[in-house]
């Protein structure tokens, strides 16, 4: 007698790990944060063209029930303690993408007094997507390299106890 016969039909193994990932990454809400013209990129990432709810991502306006920050526009130095705050307020895991040269490296406005040189320098940022402004396709992707990272993620493994005696760096 074969073993694949006597599985029902409604059985679905798999690891725990991938499944969370799975269900994190097929509903990922991103917060609306827009800074300057590439918020107007990001916004037509969300319309009908590029459509990012075949993602099963949502806009959200608050930090409290967002997974992803989407850093889009020219990041000042006045904004950049409100956006550590912002970021400070999202639940873990959290995300964050920072889109176009300006909130990258400060893009054509690095030499001004009042601009950070980048997203990077106020909170941790896990993908870059680069151009001024980004399209559409590009943030599409950036944000799918997100969703690649997310599902390698591993949340059951424990980390190893340093031992008794064991010197700590």
């Amino acid at each position: 007698m074969s073993l694949l016969n006597t599985v029902p039909e409604m059985v679905l193994t798999t690891k725990v790990d991938q499944l969370l990932n799975w269900t994190r990454k097929s509903s990922l809400w991103y917060m609306l944060f827009g800074l300057a013209c590439c918020a107007i990129e990001m916004m037509q990432t969300g319309g009908p063209r590029a459509d990012l709810d075949r993602f099963g991502m949502a806009p959200r306006a608050t930090p409290r029930v967002s997974d992803l920050m989407i850093v889009a526009g020219t990041l000042t130095l006045k904004m950049a303690l409100r956006t550590k705050v912002l970021y400070e307020q999202m639940p873990d895991p959290k995300y964050v993408l920072s889109m176009g040269s300006c909130s990258n490296c400060g893009g054509l406005f690095q030499l001004a007094y009042s601009v950070c040189d980048g997203v990077d320098k106020v909170i941790p940022v896990d993908v870059y997507v680069p151009g001024c402004p980004p399209r559409p396709e590009a943030l599409t992707e950036g944000l799918m390299l997100l969703q690649k990272k997310m599902m390698q993620e591993r949340w059951l493994v424990r980390e190893p106890r340093p031992r008794a005696g064991a010197a700590r760096a």
